[in-house]
């Protein structure tokens, strides 16, 4: 005799470890952190054989890295307020919150460009200059892809045909930025801070 087992009462998405999509995200920020960590690994090992550092340059201009540092960290409010909403499954105040997450993001690459023109060197220059265009290359590329996947998520939540399951894609890219917001803290350490360090 065949039992059967009624599910239809349990839910199609849930949050955290419990769902798929945090073990994907997760296990992509696990990667994606190493690379950092490998490429950090290579300026700090690329400092260490060379008595001056930044070598034959100035080191970068402050101002645009520290504005970048701020947008990112006031960017934090929003995406935590973003991921809130959506556990609670307040579409409303998710799809308002991630409106504002995405002017944070878009804020950044602005900056972001401007602080690609203040480097003092340029990645073909030498060694120094590659991996510190490498490390600055690598978090942009982090933040687009984050701030491409926001704002198809804040399209599908207004246009979509919606599902339930959204509310747990909209967190787990809350997840995503906190990642990238935590990323850069020492990518900044590492670029700006260390030369100014004798």
């Amino acid at each position: 005799m065949t039992r059967t087992i009624d599910v239809s009462h349990l839910p199609d998405h849930a949050f955290g470890p419990r769902a798929l999509t945090w073990w994907g995200t997760t296990g992509f920020m696990v990667i994606e952190g190493t690379v950092f960590a490998l490429a950090a690994a290579s300026l700090l090992y690329l400092r260490g054989l060379s008595p001056n550092w930044p070598p034959s340059t100035a080191p970068p201009s402050l101002f645009w890295g520290s504005l970048n540092t701020l947008v990112l960290a006031l960017s934090g409010i929003p995406n935590q307020l973003t991921k809130r909403a959506a556990e609670r499954e307040d579409l409303p105040a998710a799809k308002r919150w991630l409106s504002l997450c995405l002017v944070f993001g878009v804020a950044f690459c602005a900056i972001r460009a401007m602080e690609f023109r203040v480097l003092n060197v340029a990645w073909y220059t030498n060694a120094y200059g590659s991996i510190v265009w490498v490390l600055l290359g690598l978090h942009t590329f982090h933040v687009l892809t984050d701030v491409l996947d926001s704002a198809v998520l804040r399209l599908m939540l207004s246009y979509a045909p919606f599902k339930s399951t959204m509310f747990a894609n909209t967190s787990e890219n809350s997840l995503y930025w906190y990642f990238v917001l935590a990323l850069w803290i020492p990518v900044y350490v590492l670029i700006y801070l260390l030369p100014l360090a004798h």
